[in-house]
């Protein structure tokens, strides 16, 4: 797992915060702290369903706490653009920290907290 300095060179950036919670939440990263709370710029949760595509629904400046933060990622826009998220049909993510919830975290090729 990459460093809290690894933040740093995603400050800016469009970023992808999975939460403890079961959440994903999309923005642009605008700072940190050393416990690991985000804030994210023009933020939205993406809602997953398996009745009908991905929801966006607008957050606007958002805090995540880093005791909920399970995975932060950088976002590729270009390929994010493409995605075509309303087509896509998903079960929500798993809340708390449940084996599967450990699984996905191992799996994606993002920044985890260290700690």
């Amino acid at each position: 797992c990459n460093n809290m300095s690894s933040l740093e060179d995603v400050v800016g950036k469009m970023t992808l915060v999975a939460t403890g919670d079961g959440r994903i939440i999309v923005g642009t990263l605008k700072g940190f702290d050393q416990t690991v709370n985000l804030i994210l710029d023009d933020a939205h949760e993406r809602v997953f369903s398996v009745n009908q595509g991905v929801e966006e629904v607008p957050l606007g400046l958002y805090l995540v706490r880093g005791d909920n933060v399970a995975c932060v990622g950088e976002i590729d826009q270009e390929i994010d653009n493409n995605l075509g998220l309303s087509t896509i049909k998903a079960d929500p993510l798993p809340s708390g920290r449940s084996p599967t919830l450990a699984k996905i975290q191992n799996e994606l090729p993002v920044l985890r907290n260290s700690s």
